[in-house]
């Protein structure tokens, strides 16, 4: 990752090009935008790395286009700084050290750039990134903490204070307006965070907090490419946030992005894999002392098991996430991580009713959704319209579960209340589970309420 040549020469060796073969492939890119041939004169690329010629804007801007490198970032950065960006690859995210340095440099790739799958041609949908997690968990406990920074402007506690604030409130916008309209927005979080990282002066608690708030906000964008179905993205994300967040030596932000990342792996056929990511964040608790934090990851720990078929170690989490729940009502709220501002009684009872849709048992998982509403105070009520897309996804989950117990109108009226909540949210993640909910109705489509119901939302199942 630090590489002490110059970024062209890098690139030629990294990728066995001769000098004449990058200016063919750099001509055409140059010809197609509209500048003309560039002549192939192996020396150009000389005067380039070894003689401090800068390229002329056009053939840096075909550089960018070749190197898959926003154009702003080639108008924000001077040559060849701006090149640097293309010379970080999927090796380099999975095997650099686990240092400050190193995470600096990944986290302004990933605010710059976005993925390094982009230019491998893979399939973000499908392409998992981190086989083995247990080397990754171990390498992020064991990762040194950053330091002082004495060059640059100095900067003090309010400005990762100010960062911490922006945070909280995309992770609200997130509830209310779905991944599709955050992402942008989080991304150009972590470009300001990690430029602060970068040229600022700060002192060792200043330092870590800021990284801290970068892994938060690579948190968000690896939370809002996972749900917008961009998998492997997100997967880069939570690396990039998990290393950040090693860095930053802070328990909370640690826990938060491995509970995140989970919720991914068990979603997507690795339950098992999210076991471990869950386990791996409980071991923080104790450093982070908060009862309502311990029963979201408890909470997340059941979710994983019942993904794994396993209804005993279900049980077993689900139960102590109970129990840390309520020796949560014992502590002052304020105390609490602002990351589990969401957590209340009405929103376990609905992560225990999914447990029990996925262990096969639709009565029992009925009883769970009600139950997140009645009888509850208005605390531990789970709260539909602050969270239409959490709503959305846990209703389409209610109505299946209706389905199985072939209570059609149950079922029906449970499944418009989902789509009420779909108005004004971007998330692949709830439109698939809608669709999914229309496609298992379709075996009773003779019905007439389910046929109804299946005209008036065939936009859905297109989406």
């Amino acid at each position: 990752m630090e590489i002490d040549q110059h970024p062209l020469t890098y690139l030629l060796h990294q990728n066995n090009w001769t000098a004449t073969q990058y200016l063919a492939r750099l001509s055409t890119v140059h010809e197609r935008l509209g500048y003309g041939a560039i002549p192939p004169d192996r020396k150009r690329i000389t005067r380039w790395t070894r003689h401090g010629t800068t390229p002329e804007p056009s053939a840096q801007k075909a550089m960018a286009v070749l190197h898959n490198i926003p154009q702003s970032e080639v108008a924000d950065r001077p040559w060849p700084a701006w090149l640097s960006l293309a010379c970080m690859g999927p090796r380099d995210l999975l095997h650099a050290r686990w240092t400050p340095q190193a995470a600096i440099e990944l986290l302004d790739h990933a605010a710059a750039v976005g993925g390094l799958m982009d230019r491998q041609g893979m399939d973000r949908r499908g392409f998992v990134i981190v086989a083995g997690l247990a080397p990754v968990l171990a390498q992020a406990a064991t990762a040194p903490l950053a330091p002082a920074r004495t060059t640059g402007s100095r900067i003090g506690a309010s400005v990762p204070a100010l960062f911490e604030q922006s945070l909280a409130i995309l992770r609200r916008q997130d509830d209310q307006f779905g991944s599709g309209q955050v992402h942008a927005s989080a991304r150009a979080q972590l470009a300001l965070i990690t430029k602060q990282l970068k040229t600022a002066s700060y002192t060792e608690a200043t330092g870590r907090r800021l990284y801290a708030a970068a892994a938060e906000a690579a948190r968000i964008c690896a939370w809002t490419a996972y749900d917008s179905g961009q998998h492997a993205l997100a997967e880069e994300h939570y690396l990039v946030a998990l290393r950040a967040a090693a860095s930053s030596g802070d328990p909370v932000v640690t826990a938060n992005t491995l509970a995140f990342w989970a919720i991914m792996r068990y979603s997507t056929a690795d339950a098992n894999g999210a076991v471990d990511l869950v386990n791996g964040a409980l071991g923080y608790t104790r450093q982070i002392g908060s009862a309502r934090m311990e029963a979201m990851l408890l909470a997340r720990l059941a979710r994983a098991h019942a993904h794994a078929g396993d209804s005993q170690a279900a049980a077993h989490a689900q139960n102590a996430a109970m129990a840390a729940y309520d020796r949560a009502r014992d502590q002052d709220t304020a105390a609490d991580p602002d990351c589990v501002y969401w957590l209340n009684l009405g929103e376990i009872r609905m992560l225990q009713g999914s447990c029990s849709l996925n262990l096969g048992r639709p009565k029992e998982a009925i009883s769970h959704f009600e139950g997140a509403s009645a009888g509850l105070s208005t605390a531990d009520t789970y709260r539909e319209d602050e969270y239409p897309r959490g709503a959305a996804i846990y209703l389409a989950r209610e109505a299946e579960a209706r389905i199985a117990l072939d209570d059609l109108d149950g079922a029906i009226d449970t499944a418009h209340r989902a789509v009420d909540h779909m108005g004004g949210i971007t998330s692949a993640r709830s439109t698939s589970t809608l669709a999914d909910l229309r496609s298992k109705f379709t075996a009773r489509r003779e019905v007439p309420i389910v046929r109804e119901f299946l005209e008036s939302t065939a936009y859905v199942g297109a989406a």
